[in-house]
């Protein structure tokens, strides 16, 4: 596959999408794609192999929740478990002017998103190394997740990485009656956004929980 592929099936998703990003955003997600691919074939960082899954599958499902972090203009983001620096990294890069902290406990993955950072330049990147439930960071305004863990487990092991008037941001697949039945007390889903995601297999939300 060529750069020009990468980039013209990046482009027709993002407008798909109906986001509005400049050329210098597209090309730093573009290299951060190309970084994923090199590291990936050492250090296993993904399942997903193909380059072109990569995109939709990392990138473009990342790029869902965009609009609905700039609807809560937030100042604050954690991602956590972001295993590659996802979908951390990809707001960092199209919002510079967030904070953007990402959590991992994997060393091959946070090593590979400081090396992301350092080439580049993403100054809003904060990467730490360690289990969230260990972290003492600062409240932030926003929790985000991506395939991590149960809703309960989430919320068990973030919560002081959370705002007390913050929000927790779950992106997940098929929403399960019994998982939301299961929140624990004290939180409330406040809603469930059905993620529009080109190409992707089955159905993709966003929920949002804060504190009751």
């Amino acid at each position: 596959m060529s750069d020009q592929q990468y980039q013209n099936l990046l482009n027709k998703q993002i407008k798909l999408l109906n986001l509005d990003l400049d050329q210098q955003i597209i090309s730093q997600l573009l290299a951060y794609h190309a970084l994923l691919i090199k590291w990936n074939k050492a250090y296993n960082l993904t399942a997903v192999r193909d380059p072109l899954q990569m995109i939709t599958r990392h990138l473009i499902d990342s790029l869902s929740i965009l609009s609905f972090i700039d609807n809560m203009n937030l100042k604050t983001v954690v991602d956590v478990g972001s295993g590659p620096g996802l979908p951390g990294i990809i707001i960092a890069i199209c919002r510079p002017e967030l904070a953007v902290t990402s959590i991992d406990s994997n060393g091959k993955k946070t090593r590979f998103q400081n090396q992301v950072k350092i080439e580049l330049g993403l100054a809003n990147l904060t990467v730490i190394r360690g289990r969230a439930e260990d972290c003492t960071a600062e409240p932030f305004e926003a929790v985000i997740s991506r395939a991590f863990a149960s809703i309960a487990d989430m919320l068990k092991w973030t919560d002081q990485l959370c705002a007390q008037d913050g929000v927790f941001l779950a992106m997940k697949g098929l929403i399960s009656t019994e998982e939301i039945s299961q929140l624990p007390e004290g939180y409330a889903l406040i809603a469930s956004h059905v993620l529009q995601v080109p190409s992707a297999d089955g159905a993709r939300h966003l929920l949002e929980i804060r504190r009751a």
